[in-house]
């Protein structure tokens, strides 16, 4: 669904900015269907756009999936990219030079340098939850005591106390994700440098971690190796998602306001 912000108006829809002199064409489909993505230039930054009308995309999962995928194609191609907010439109290309590419030149720059030969790696972590349950028992004796005592007892009368069985759980299980979470990491946080990695907010109840890293090519076989010897380490209680390489959405995210530019 889209909103008219201007009728029939006619935009440039920014992906990224990349780095170099040629004119550059691109293949994957844009935002709203747009068969032409292509880039504007300024000195030896470019902006990846397409034209679009000067709508406001809603953020669903196929406008997402849209932008997402032009800059994984841009990566691709070998290109360093830094993503640009889903749904930022110009007026027209002067406003893509003049206003972002030439008024943040030296910013832009600073991040390009930043993320240069490196690879966004995402981890997910995920609990079986009948193992961690036992684990919880095992570990927290007054638990483990306070349930057999209930479990004499009819529901009927034990309802507050079961309740308050429940928020000791909880508790116990929200200290061990943060532990368990710990110790993941302290394993794979030597594999980056230390502003490199992104820790983001659990999901689910079963999520124990959900992490990103950005990691120099160099060093990804290294983190692809650590990961599997996770796996394998935890097999049965901890099941990985692990996805990459992908360009650097979680580190990040250039944000334009044409209001204040």
């Amino acid at each position: 669904m889209l909103k008219a912000l201007s009728v029939n108006a006619e935009g440039k829809y920014i992906y990224c900015i990349i780095q170099g002199n040629a004119k550059q064409e691109f293949h994957t489909r844009g935002v709203g269907g747009s068969d032409r993505v292509y880039t504007i230039n300024f000195e030896d930054l470019n902006a990846v756009v397409s034209d679009s009308p000067m709508v406001r995309y809603d953020i669903s999962r196929e406008n997402t999936i849209a932008h997402e995928r032009v800059i994984e194609e841009v990566m691709q191609r070998g290109f360093t990219v830094l993503p640009v907010r889903f749904g930022t439109i110009a007026q027209n290309a002067d406003q893509v030079r003049e206003r972002l590419l030439k008024r943040r030149f030296a910013l832009l720059h600073g991040l390009l340098y930043w993320v240069e030969n490196k690879v966004e790696l995402g981890l997910k972590a995920f609990w079986n939850k009948e193992r961690v349950f036992q684990e919880i028992l095992e570990e927290e004796p007054t638990i483990k005591v306070y349930r057999g005592a209930l479990a004499q007892r009819s529901p009927q009368a034990t309802y507050v106390e079961r309740i308050e069985l429940g928020r000791m759980v909880e508790a116990a299980l929200v200290a061990k994700r943060d532990r368990e979470a710990e110790r993941i990491l302290a394993i794979l946080r030597p594999l980056v440098d230390s502003e490199d990695v992104r820790v983001n907010a659990v999901l689910t109840d079963t999520m124990v971690l959900n992490a990103a890293f950005l990691a120099r090519r160099s060093r990804e076989a290294d983190f692809d190796a650590q990961v599997n010897a996770l796996a394998e380490k935890h097999t049965g209680r901890l099941t990985f998602k692990y996805v990459g390489p992908a360009p650097p959405f979680n580190f990040v995210n250039v944000v334009v306001n044409w209001k204040e530019e």
